[in-house]
Protein backbone atom coordinates (compact mmCIF):
# COMPACT_ATOMS: atom_id res chain seq x y z
CA UNK A 1 0.00 0.00 0.00
CA UNK A 2 1.15 3.56 -0.66
CA UNK A 3 -0.27 6.90 0.46
CA UNK A 4 -0.65 9.71 -2.04
CA UNK A 5 -1.68 13.33 -1.59
CA UNK A 6 -3.43 14.97 -4.55
CA UNK A 7 -3.72 18.76 -4.72
CA UNK A 8 -5.76 20.21 -7.57
CA UNK A 9 -6.13 23.98 -7.88
CA UNK A 10 -8.23 25.65 -10.58
CA UNK A 11 -8.58 29.43 -10.66
CA UNK A 12 -10.48 31.64 -13.11
CA UNK A 13 -9.99 35.41 -13.11
CA UNK A 14 -12.46 37.73 -14.86
CA UNK A 15 -11.91 41.40 -15.78
CA UNK A 16 -15.18 42.38 -14.06
CA UNK A 17 -17.76 41.00 -11.65
CA UNK A 18 -19.71 38.06 -13.08
CA UNK A 19 -22.48 35.79 -11.89
CA UNK A 20 -21.23 32.22 -11.80
CA UNK A 21 -23.82 29.70 -12.97
CA UNK A 22 -24.03 26.14 -11.66
CA UNK A 23 -20.77 24.18 -11.84
CA UNK A 24 -20.17 20.43 -11.78
CA UNK A 25 -17.02 19.02 -10.20
CA UNK A 26 -15.47 15.59 -10.78
CA UNK A 27 -12.49 15.76 -8.43
CA UNK A 28 -12.99 13.02 -5.84
CA UNK A 29 -11.16 9.73 -6.59
CA UNK A 30 -13.25 6.60 -7.10
CA UNK A 31 -13.06 4.41 -4.01
CA UNK A 32 -12.98 0.62 -4.06
CA UNK A 33 -10.98 -2.41 -2.96
CA UNK A 34 -7.83 -0.78 -4.39
CA UNK A 35 -8.31 2.87 -3.36
CA UNK A 36 -9.48 4.32 -0.04
CA UNK A 37 -9.84 8.02 0.75
CA UNK A 38 -8.10 8.88 4.01
CA UNK A 39 -8.99 12.58 4.06
CA UNK A 40 -10.59 15.10 1.72
CA UNK A 41 -10.80 18.89 1.72
CA UNK A 42 -12.51 21.14 -0.82
CA UNK A 43 -12.26 24.95 -0.66
CA UNK A 44 -14.26 27.14 -3.06
CA UNK A 45 -14.72 30.90 -3.41
CA UNK A 46 -16.95 32.89 -3.78
CA UNK A 47 -19.72 31.82 -1.37
CA UNK A 48 -21.63 28.75 -2.50
CA UNK A 49 -23.70 25.76 -1.54
CA UNK A 50 -22.86 22.24 -2.65
CA UNK A 51 -24.68 18.96 -3.17
CA UNK A 52 -23.00 15.60 -3.74
CA UNK A 53 -24.47 12.80 -5.82
CA UNK A 54 -23.56 9.72 -7.85
CA UNK A 55 -23.89 10.04 -11.62
CA UNK A 56 -24.99 7.29 -14.01
CA UNK A 57 -21.49 5.72 -13.95
CA UNK A 58 -21.25 5.93 -10.13
CA UNK A 59 -18.77 8.81 -10.24
CA UNK A 60 -18.82 11.11 -7.21
CA UNK A 61 -20.22 14.37 -8.60
CA UNK A 62 -20.42 17.73 -6.78
CA UNK A 63 -23.07 20.25 -7.89
CA UNK A 64 -22.08 23.79 -6.86
CA UNK A 65 -24.41 26.82 -6.88
CA UNK A 66 -22.91 30.23 -6.16
CA UNK A 67 -24.53 32.84 -3.92
CA UNK A 68 -22.79 36.05 -4.99
CA UNK A 69 -21.01 37.75 -7.85
CA UNK A 70 -17.22 37.76 -8.09
CA UNK A 71 -14.33 38.50 -10.42
CA UNK A 72 -12.56 35.29 -9.39
CA UNK A 73 -13.45 31.62 -9.02
CA UNK A 74 -11.13 29.40 -6.98
CA UNK A 75 -11.58 25.66 -6.53
CA UNK A 76 -8.94 23.90 -4.44
CA UNK A 77 -9.15 20.18 -3.71
CA UNK A 78 -6.78 18.23 -1.47
CA UNK A 79 -7.24 14.47 -1.05
CA UNK A 80 -5.08 11.85 0.65
CA UNK A 81 -5.63 8.29 -0.55
CA UNK A 82 -4.38 4.82 0.26
CA UNK A 83 -3.62 2.93 -2.96
CA UNK A 84 -3.43 -0.87 -2.74
CA UNK A 85 -2.95 -1.79 -6.43
CA UNK A 86 0.53 -3.34 -6.46
CA UNK A 87 0.67 -5.95 -9.24
CA UNK A 88 -1.11 -4.90 -12.46
CA UNK A 89 0.01 -8.08 -14.26
CA UNK A 90 -1.40 -10.40 -11.58
CA UNK A 91 -4.60 -11.50 -13.32
CA UNK A 92 -5.99 -14.36 -15.40
CA UNK A 93 -8.46 -14.14 -18.28
CA UNK A 94 -11.29 -16.61 -18.72
CA UNK A 95 -10.18 -19.30 -21.17
CA UNK A 96 -12.82 -18.35 -23.75
CA UNK A 97 -11.55 -14.75 -23.77
CA UNK A 98 -7.84 -15.50 -24.01
CA UNK A 99 -7.59 -15.22 -27.79
CA UNK A 100 -9.06 -12.68 -30.18
CA UNK A 101 -11.80 -12.74 -31.41
CA UNK A 102 -14.20 -13.87 -28.69
CA UNK A 103 -17.80 -13.19 -27.61
CA UNK A 104 -18.75 -11.86 -24.20
CA UNK A 105 -20.86 -14.13 -21.98
CA UNK A 106 -24.59 -13.83 -22.61
CA UNK A 107 -25.35 -12.45 -19.15
CA UNK A 108 -22.82 -9.60 -19.66
CA UNK A 109 -23.71 -8.58 -23.22
CA UNK A 110 -26.59 -6.21 -22.42
CA UNK A 111 -24.57 -4.30 -19.81
CA UNK A 112 -21.47 -4.04 -22.01
CA UNK A 113 -23.23 -3.18 -25.30
CA UNK A 114 -23.09 0.59 -24.77
CA UNK A 115 -19.31 0.39 -24.29
CA UNK A 116 -18.94 -1.48 -27.60
CA UNK A 117 -20.81 1.12 -29.66
CA UNK A 118 -18.70 3.39 -31.84
CA UNK A 119 -18.45 6.98 -30.66
CA UNK A 120 -20.05 9.99 -32.33
CA UNK A 121 -16.90 10.75 -34.38
CA UNK A 122 -17.89 8.36 -37.21
CA UNK A 123 -14.22 7.47 -37.70
CA UNK A 124 -14.67 3.71 -37.84
CA UNK A 125 -13.45 3.36 -41.44
CA UNK A 126 -10.23 5.25 -40.72
CA UNK A 127 -9.61 3.39 -37.46
CA UNK A 128 -10.31 0.02 -39.10
CA UNK A 129 -7.77 0.81 -41.82
CA UNK A 130 -5.18 1.55 -39.14
CA UNK A 131 -6.06 -1.67 -37.31
CA UNK A 132 -5.68 -3.74 -40.48
CA UNK A 133 -2.11 -2.52 -40.73
CA UNK A 134 -1.40 -3.99 -37.27
CA UNK A 135 -2.00 -7.66 -38.30
CA UNK A 136 -3.83 -8.44 -35.05
CA UNK A 137 -6.08 -11.34 -36.00
CA UNK A 138 -5.42 -14.52 -34.01
CA UNK A 139 -3.36 -12.80 -31.31
CA UNK A 140 -3.85 -13.40 -27.60
CA UNK A 141 -6.17 -10.68 -26.32
CA UNK A 142 -3.76 -9.29 -23.77
CA UNK A 143 -0.93 -9.20 -26.32
CA UNK A 144 -3.23 -7.46 -28.80
CA UNK A 145 -4.18 -4.76 -26.33
CA UNK A 146 -0.60 -4.18 -25.19
CA UNK A 147 0.46 -3.97 -28.85
CA UNK A 148 -2.09 -1.20 -29.50
CA UNK A 149 -1.22 0.52 -26.22
CA UNK A 150 2.50 0.61 -26.97
CA UNK A 151 2.01 1.39 -30.66
CA UNK A 152 0.32 4.67 -29.76
CA UNK A 153 2.86 5.46 -27.06
CA UNK A 154 5.90 4.77 -29.23
CA UNK A 155 4.78 5.93 -32.69
CA UNK A 156 2.82 9.08 -31.89
CA UNK A 157 4.18 12.40 -30.63
CA UNK A 158 2.78 13.50 -27.27
CA UNK A 159 1.55 17.08 -27.28
CA UNK A 160 -0.08 18.99 -24.44
CA UNK A 161 -3.13 20.85 -25.69
CA UNK A 162 -4.85 23.65 -23.80
CA UNK A 163 -7.84 23.66 -26.14
CA UNK A 164 -11.07 22.29 -24.72
CA UNK A 165 -12.42 19.00 -25.99
CA UNK A 166 -10.85 15.96 -27.58
CA UNK A 167 -9.41 15.29 -31.02
CA UNK A 168 -11.26 12.78 -33.15
CA UNK A 169 -9.42 9.48 -33.72
CA UNK A 170 -8.94 10.39 -37.39
CA UNK A 171 -7.26 13.67 -36.38
CA UNK A 172 -4.89 11.87 -34.03
CA UNK A 173 -4.06 9.30 -36.73
CA UNK A 174 -3.47 11.91 -39.44
CA UNK A 175 -1.36 14.19 -37.21
CA UNK A 176 0.36 11.30 -35.41
CA UNK A 177 0.19 13.39 -32.25
CA UNK A 178 -2.12 14.26 -29.41
CA UNK A 179 -2.63 14.64 -25.68
CA UNK A 180 -3.38 11.89 -23.16
CA UNK A 181 -7.11 12.28 -23.69
CA UNK A 182 -6.65 12.08 -27.48
CA UNK A 183 -4.56 8.91 -27.13
CA UNK A 184 -7.17 7.34 -24.83
CA UNK A 185 -9.95 8.23 -27.27
CA UNK A 186 -8.11 6.59 -30.18
CA UNK A 187 -7.38 3.49 -28.11
CA UNK A 188 -11.04 3.22 -27.05
CA UNK A 189 -12.32 3.60 -30.60
CA UNK A 190 -9.87 0.94 -31.81
CA UNK A 191 -11.08 -1.45 -29.10
CA UNK A 192 -14.71 -0.85 -30.02
CA UNK A 193 -13.97 -1.50 -33.68
CA UNK A 194 -12.60 -4.86 -32.49
CA UNK A 195 -15.77 -5.54 -30.49
CA UNK A 196 -14.13 -4.98 -27.10
CA UNK A 197 -16.05 -3.04 -24.44
CA UNK A 198 -14.00 -0.01 -23.44
CA UNK A 199 -14.46 3.25 -21.56
CA UNK A 200 -12.69 6.56 -20.88
CA UNK A 201 -11.06 7.29 -17.51
CA UNK A 202 -10.00 10.68 -16.17
CA UNK A 203 -7.91 11.10 -13.07
CA UNK A 204 -4.40 11.72 -11.81
CA UNK A 205 -0.96 10.22 -12.37
CA UNK A 206 1.86 10.02 -9.86
CA UNK A 207 5.13 10.78 -11.67
CA UNK A 208 8.22 12.97 -11.17
CA UNK A 209 6.48 15.81 -13.00
CA UNK A 210 3.43 15.68 -10.74
CA UNK A 211 5.61 15.50 -7.61
CA UNK A 212 6.94 18.93 -8.56
CA UNK A 213 3.50 20.41 -9.26
CA UNK A 214 2.30 22.61 -12.13
CA UNK A 215 0.93 19.44 -13.76
CA UNK A 216 -2.53 18.63 -15.15
CA UNK A 217 -5.01 15.80 -14.89
CA UNK A 218 -4.44 12.57 -16.80
CA UNK A 219 -6.57 10.27 -18.96
CA UNK A 220 -6.43 6.62 -20.01
CA UNK A 221 -8.72 3.76 -21.06
CA UNK A 222 -10.23 0.65 -19.52
CA UNK A 223 -11.23 -2.53 -21.36
CA UNK A 224 -13.59 -5.14 -19.94
CA UNK A 225 -11.82 -8.51 -19.93
CA UNK A 226 -13.66 -11.58 -18.60
CA UNK A 227 -11.82 -12.99 -15.61
CA UNK A 228 -10.33 -9.67 -14.47
CA UNK A 229 -13.04 -7.06 -15.18
CA UNK A 230 -12.20 -3.50 -16.20
CA UNK A 231 -8.46 -3.36 -16.94
CA UNK A 232 -6.65 -0.06 -17.40
CA UNK A 233 -4.37 0.72 -20.35
CA UNK A 234 -2.44 4.00 -20.58
CA UNK A 235 -1.49 4.66 -24.23
CA UNK A 236 0.45 7.78 -23.24
CA UNK A 237 3.06 5.67 -21.42
CA UNK A 238 2.27 2.32 -23.05
CA UNK A 239 1.82 0.64 -19.67
CA UNK A 240 -0.92 -1.07 -17.70
CA UNK A 241 -2.40 1.12 -15.00
CA UNK A 242 -1.38 0.44 -11.42
CA UNK A 243 -0.79 2.36 -8.23
CA UNK A 244 0.55 5.40 -10.12
CA UNK A 245 -2.92 5.93 -11.64
CA UNK A 246 -5.77 7.37 -9.57
CA UNK A 247 -9.16 7.22 -11.32
CA UNK A 248 -11.67 9.99 -10.65
CA UNK A 249 -14.36 9.44 -13.28
CA UNK A 250 -15.28 6.90 -15.95
CA UNK A 251 -17.55 7.47 -18.93
CA UNK A 252 -18.49 6.11 -22.31
CA UNK A 253 -17.34 9.30 -24.05
CA UNK A 254 -14.44 11.57 -23.01
CA UNK A 255 -16.34 14.82 -23.48
CA UNK A 256 -18.68 14.01 -20.58
CA UNK A 257 -16.22 13.96 -17.66
CA UNK A 258 -14.17 17.18 -17.45
CA UNK A 259 -12.89 17.83 -13.91
CA UNK A 260 -14.76 21.16 -13.77
CA UNK A 261 -17.58 22.35 -16.00
CA UNK A 262 -19.83 25.37 -15.77
CA UNK A 263 -20.51 28.84 -17.12
CA UNK A 264 -20.88 32.46 -16.04
CA UNK A 265 -23.01 35.47 -16.93
CA UNK A 266 -21.38 38.85 -17.54
CA UNK A 267 -21.55 41.96 -19.68
CA UNK A 268 -19.95 41.80 -23.16
CA UNK A 269 -17.04 39.66 -24.26
CA UNK A 270 -14.62 38.81 -21.48
CA UNK A 271 -11.07 37.52 -21.66
CA UNK A 272 -10.83 34.95 -18.88
CA UNK A 273 -7.54 33.88 -17.31
CA UNK A 274 -7.30 30.29 -16.06
CA UNK A 275 -4.67 28.63 -13.86
CA UNK A 276 -4.58 24.87 -13.24
CA UNK A 277 -2.06 23.29 -10.90
CA UNK A 278 -2.07 19.57 -10.09
CA UNK A 279 0.42 18.07 -7.64
CA UNK A 280 0.60 14.40 -6.63
CA UNK A 281 3.03 13.47 -3.85
CA UNK A 282 4.00 10.17 -2.30
CA UNK A 283 3.59 10.32 1.48
CA UNK A 284 5.41 8.30 4.14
Amino acid sequence: MQRLRIKHLTEYTFPAQVMLNQHKLLLRPREGHDVRIESSKLEITPAYNIKWQRDVFDNSLAIVNFLEQSNKLTIASEVVIQHYEQAPFDFMLESYAAQYPFTYALDEQADLAIFQQASFYNDQAVVNTWLQQQNLFGMQNFSLLMHLNQNISQNFRYQMREEAGVQSPSQTLSQRSGSCRDYATLFIEACRCLGLASRFVSGYLHAPATEAGNATTHAWAEVYLPGTGWKGFDPTSGELTGNRHIAVAVARNPESVPPISGSFTGLGLMATTMIVNVQVNLLP
